[in-house]
């Protein structure tokens, strides 16, 4: 259904072009700094949550549905003013920023250096496995320092989780040829259910010997396997989400 655009907040978005998917691009700069922050998308019903509540609110193009900045990490955005571009189809949104604006805890999410006149990178220009290493070696020397580092929030994880499960999906309904989720789907639950208790063994093995990558690697394929059977029961991922967050907030947690 197509949004009525003069919202309730009286602000009319006429000028505004957004894209053939509905979204236009929302350029989230500090007020204090003016450094850029983050880059995302917002659709109509986004914006006008931003408005109205003075927090930022995006639309995720791999869930499909409303993302809150901070509602996980409580790394808020409080909006102070909204301006558009001279097209009209991109935003920049001053804010007050808690905490980290980056998955990673980083304050901008823009923090890899690809060029750098005044470094004189020439034929010496890191290549991106490099730049991977050097903030690596940076988020470990904040831990010596005794830094506290942000954890990763619900923008990041769940989209990686949405994106693998969504992936998954296509391939039940759209087999490909030579792919091991196909060979599970084709020999059913029980096989699926298997690797699940056999993954989940290799989780216990591997976190009992010493070497931290070896259970990051098993921890990994456990996940991949439980998202082909919630796949296999046609169970949605978000189920599994809203339930994760209803026992967070639930005082046996606590």
């Amino acid at each position: 259904m197509k949004m009525n655009k003069q919202l309730k907040t009286g602000i009319n978005f006429k000028k505004l072009k957004f894209n053939e998917l509905g979204l236009i691009t929302a350029v989230i700069q500090a007020r204090a700094t003016k450094e850029v922050l983050m880059v995302a998308y917002m659709n109509e019903e986004s914006l006008k949550k931003t408005i109205d509540t003075n927090e930022t609110w995006f639309w995720s193009r791999s869930r499909q549905e409303l993302w809150h900045k901070g509602a996980t990490s409580g790394n808020r955005q409080k909006v102070k003013n909204i301006k558009y571009d001279c097209d009209g189809d991109a935003l920049l949104i001053e804010v007050d920023q808690t905490g980290g604006a980056c998955h990673t805890g980083e304050e901008s999410c823009f923090f890899n250096e690809l060029y750098n006149r005044e470094g004189n990178l020439g034929d010496n220009q890191q290549s991106l496995n490099q730049d991977y290493i050097i903030e690596v070696n940076k988020t470990e020397e904040k831990k010596a320092e005794g830094s506290k580092v942000e954890r990763i929030d619900d923008s990041m994880l769940e989209d990686v989780l949405q994106s693998l499960y969504n992936t998954i999906a296509i391939r039940k309904k759209e087999p490909k040829e030579g792919s091991y989720t196909n060979y599970l789907f084709e020999r059913g639950l029980d096989k699926i259910l298997k690797k699940v208790g056999e993954e989940a063994t290799e989780v216990v093995i591997a976190a009992k010997n010493s070497k931290p990558q070896e259970l990051v690697n098993e921890v990994c394929d456990l996940l991949y396997h439980i998202l082909v059977l919630l796949n296999e029961k046609e169970v949605k991922l978000n189920k599994i989400l809203s339930e994760l967050i209803n026992r967070r907030n639930s005082e046996s947690v606590r």
